[in-house]
């Protein structure tokens, strides 16, 4: 008994001496680690607070993590029926009763003109009538135009005709889709989302999917989510258009005492700063600090200000207190975006166990440090 007062009375002595010491065992960094020198003029990161007060201003701050430039086209209904465009073939069937014609021989009533290519100029040529444009035409207005062509040669002339789109009429749905290809446009009122349909959906390991549009040398963007909510959004689809579907490439990092410290992609479009504590598997019961939830940021140096629009400094370090109502309900507004390091600090309580286990297991002292330290 004496023995085991002696290592208890040596054991206390060293806390002290323990507790002066910088470098002891940690899941991470308290508080105090990491907004030391804060206050100082030189201070090369910013701290702000996370309140219901400065939310509005953080809102209006500059995004990192943005969608391409150009953004999205909204949707414009086309034609119901197809176009000819240059590079379309066209297959034509002219029947002529007359007792003689230029077309047909004797006791022939039909000649079949096939494999006609619309030429870049958007012209067919014709025997007996010459060049007649038709592209830009729907399939039935160029066979009246044709019809009205060959009349005036041929009054008794009636025209069939059969079109078949090339690359013009056709759009590539190039990955992200269970059977990427390339597809003809059924009609010119064709959206993404028929297209993307017609390949068979949205492939099942694409995580938080974003759509791309490829057209005339842009890149446009928007999420899957977003486009299946808003109909509006289901842009119409031109000859040669390029989609491609992929995975949201923002992601953040989770350090501290979390419970799970990794790099965690973007599942939704926003990500608020308490869906990124859930994401995370939520602050260690132990160890971690609810009072001093922090957001570690880097701006570009064209995102500064000097009049609060936007940050001070480059390093910035968003501070949450999930102790409060208000620290709550602003941690579930406040936007986490790419790249962004959550961290949840360590509390003093965890290095007091860490010093007292450290002690007590030197001096070969077994007891619950939990009891010690309630």
């Amino acid at each position: 008994m004496r023995k085991f007062a002696l290592r208890l009375c040596l054991a206390t002595a060293s806390l002290g001496m323990l507790a002066s010491c910088g470098d002891l065992p940690a899941g991470g960094p308290n508080a105090g680690q990491i907004l030391a020198g804060a206050d100082k003029e030189d201070a090369d990161f910013a701290v702000y607070a996370v309140t219901r007060e400065t939310l509005p201003k953080f809102a209006a701050w500059p995004s990192r993590g943005a969608t391409p430039a150009g953004g999205w086209i909204p949707r414009a209904k086309g034609p119901s029926s197809q176009i000819i465009e240059a590079g379309d073939m066209l297959d034509l069937a002219i029947w002529d009763n007359g007792d003689s014609s230029l077309l047909t021989q004797s006791g022939q009533k039909v000649v079949e003109l096939k494999g006609i290519r619309v030429s870049p100029a958007g012209e067919v040529f014709l025997p007996y009538v010459d060049q007649v444009y038709v592209a830009k035409m729907s399939p039935d207005r160029a066979r009246n135009t044709i019809q009205a062509e060959f009349s005036q040669i041929i009054p008794s002339a009636q025209v069939q005709l059969s079109h078949q789109a090339g690359r013009q009429s056709s759009v590539d749905l190039v990955s992200g889709v269970t059977t990427p290809g390339n597809y003809v446009m059924p009609d010119r009122d064709f959206t993404v989302l028929s297209l993307i349909a017609m390949g068979g959906g949205i492939a099942k390991d694409i995580e938080n999917p974003q759509v791309r549009l490829m057209r005339g040398g842009k890149l446009y963007a928007i999420s899957a989510d977003r486009l299946l909510k808003s109909p509006s959004l289901d842009t119409t689809l031109r000859g040669g258009d390029k989609i491609y579907v992929e995975s949201d490439g923002r992601y953040f990092l989770s350090l501290g005492a979390t419970g799970r410290e990794a790099q965690i992609p973007f599942p939704h479009d926003k990500v608020t700063a308490l869906d990124a504590a859930s994401l995370v598997g939520g602050l260690n019961d132990v160890r971690a600090n609810p009072k001093s939830v922090l957001i570690l940021r880097n701006y570009e140096p064209s995102d500064l200000r000097s009049n609060e629009t936007g940050p001070s400094k480059e390093r910035v370090i968003f501070a949450l207190d999930l102790t409060t109502a208000d620290g709550l309900f602003s941690a579930g507004e406040f936007a986490v975006q790419d790249r962004d390091l959550v961290l949840a600090t360590q509390s003093s309580l965890s290095n007091t166990k860490s010093i007292i286990g450290l002690v007590y297991d030197a001096f070969g002292i077994t007891t619950r440090i939990d009891r010690l330290v309630k």
